[in-house]
């Protein structure tokens, strides 16, 4: 079978190659994939700035069909319409492993990063990590449901109450994921970008969110200032990853507001006015991944329509197709990319 594969680690290095159909154990399911969605870190991972185990597979966002079950896993059939977790392997042992925290082990391995993912025809994932689709929830549409779940993961660290002030920087995929499940919480959104980001700002729109503000052209200060009366926004997710917009976050946050950090940062470190936080006695977490307690109810998001991820698809491509899929990515174009497998 056509696989796109990270053959060695740098820049570049991602071919499209032929790779041996993949084969189950006991505790396993083979799944053929109809659809594989382009994260963030695949395009890190090209980039030379995101090690993987090469050679690997990439592609980790992804549904398809079961084909084949292993002798133990019984709450499955063949048939069956399915996404699945990224986690491959775990400990289970440590203290997250028993509190199925599972992207906190330290032995943990990840599908399309160190085990060959879905960038191709046949992935295969442990019986613990499938999730059935629902009823309303398309292949398609479920092929960024890992992305939906991260969100989720970090919209869960924050306490959200009916018409707080929510902060969302950054109109990417994750951030427009963050943006419709708070609106799902009862949050009123108001998201910031760039003037490059405009066509994405008009899709947040379209996506129901409430206010969106150009910081290169329009004052967010003022926005904000006049939705709190001057108090500031009760909490803000930013999930750019820019330090510029993590001190604007922390700016426009009030007294004992929330600051969830969901983008990473392109360097380990970076420059923290901590005196605001500590004067300002804001709560700070990080927000890592997802986690196996945030995939159902992302997906019931997803089934009621709360979360719309139709709309944020904006191309589908075959996996040779990359070259392209990438620039479409780089440009601000295309929000997500789904990618097919080739016959």
């Amino acid at each position: 079978m056509k696989a796109l594969v990270k053959t060695a680690l740098g820049v570049g290095h991602l071919e499209v190659i032929d790779r041996e159909e993949p084969q189950i154990n006991a505790d396993q399911v083979k799944i053929k994939v109809k659809y594989a969605g382009i994260c963030g870190s695949d395009i890190h991972t090209f980039e030379g700035n995101y090690k993987v185990a090469a050679p690997v597979t990439l592609g980790h966002e992804f549904a398809g069909e079961i084909v084949e079950l292993g002798a133990n896993v019984k709450d499955f059939k063949i048939g069956d319409r399915v996404t699945s977790e990224t986690t491959f392997e775990i400990c289970g042992t440590c203290r997250y492993c028993q509190e199925k925290k599972y992207n906190l082990c330290a032995t943990r391995k990840g599908i399309g990063t160190q085990q060959d993912g879905a960038f191709t025809n046949y992935v295969i994932a442990r019986k613990e990590s499938v999730h059935r689709l629902p009823e309303h929830v398309t292949f398609l549409d479920a092929s960024i449901t890992e992305a939906a779940a991260c969100a989720y993961h970090g919209v869960d660290k924050a306490t959200i109450h009916q018409n707080d002030i929510v902060l969302v920087l950054g109109p990417g995929p994750i951030g427009l994921l963050v943006a419709q499940i708070v609106k799902a919480k009862g949050g009123t959104v108001v998201m910031t970008g760039l003037t490059q980001d405009s066509k994405r700002l008009a899709e947040a729109k379209t996506l129901g969110i409430d206010y969106t503000v150009d910081i290169q052209t329009e004052s967010p200060r003022t926005v904000i200032d006049g939705l709190t009366e001057g108090y500031g926004a009760d909490i803000c997710f930013d999930c750019t990853g820019a330090v510029p917009s993590m001190q604007m976050g922390m700016d426009l946050l009030r007294k004992q507001g929330q600051y969830i950090q969901v983008g990473i940062f392109a360097k380990n470190e970076v420059v923290v006015d901590f005196s605001k936080i500590i004067q300002k006695e804001l709560v700070v977490s990080g927000s890592r991944s997802q986690n196996t307690h945030d995939w159902e109810p992302t997906l019931d998001l997803m089934n009621s329509g709360a979360i719309q991820a139709a709309a944020m698809i904006t191309h589908k491509m075959k996996i040779d197709e990359w070259d392209k899929a990438y620039k479409l990515l780089k440009s601000g174009e295309a929000i997500k990319i789904a990618l097919e497998p080739l016959a």
